[in-house]
């Protein structure tokens, strides 16, 4: 199956003090680079969803999404464009935040494993920390189902995957990859890979 993936850097960066997290440097280059070079093996094309800088973010040579909507809508917003913009061209979108610099070298293949074993729709990560369902596999015919979802009001991730077959993967292996850089101290002291 062919899978398309998104790096989801449209949020406001509140606890970053409005900063677009991106973009910010962690270990001496922008932190969607260090994305990009471990996710980027892992999918067949990518998409970036961002919501200013746009520029900065299409140096990549990448496309760059933006959502339909102003006023930073939340993750689903993201990967809603992002499943418009791949639906008949792929059958699955990997999704990965811009602030997690450490995820997995086989994410994308584990979360497969667990899509395919269990028959569903959506795979996302569970580790002892709890979920982290911004990384997840969706099948791209889904797009109907989440803009539905949207045009409710609602916003919360894990309360569409509920609403579609779906699978929590475990990932307690790796305790340190979906640390998010969410804070400048975060940003300055780690974590270290």
């Amino acid at each position: 199956m062919s899978v398309a993936g998104c790096i989801l850097a449209g949020g406001a960066g509140l606890r970053m003090g409005g900063q677009d997290k991106g973009l910010l440097q962690w270990q001496g280059r922008p932190l969607i680079e260090s994305v990009m070079t471990r996710f980027l093996p892992q999918v067949d094309t990518l998409l970036v969803s961002a919501n200013r800088h746009l520029a900065q973010y299409q140096a990549y040579g990448y496309p760059v999404l933006s959502d339909a909507e102003e006023g930073y809508a939340g993750p689903l917003a993201g990967i809603e464009q992002a499943l418009r913009q791949v639906h008949g061209s792929h059958d699955l979108l990997a999704v990965v935040p811009c602030d997690a610099p450490l995820l997995p070298l086989d994410l994308v293949a584990r979360l497969h494993n667990g899509l395919a074993s269990a028959d569903v729709d959506i795979a996302y990560v569970v580790t002892s920390g709890g979920d982290q369902p911004v990384f997840s596999l969706i099948k791209t015919r889904l797009v109907s189902s989440l803009s539905d979802y949207l045009r409710s009001g609602d916003r919360k991730v894990l309360r569409w995957y509920a609403r579609c077959p779906n699978i929590a993967v475990p990932f307690d292996d790796e305790p340190l990859a979906f640390t998010n850089i969410n804070t400048p101290e975060m940003l300055q002291l780690g974590p270290q890979p």
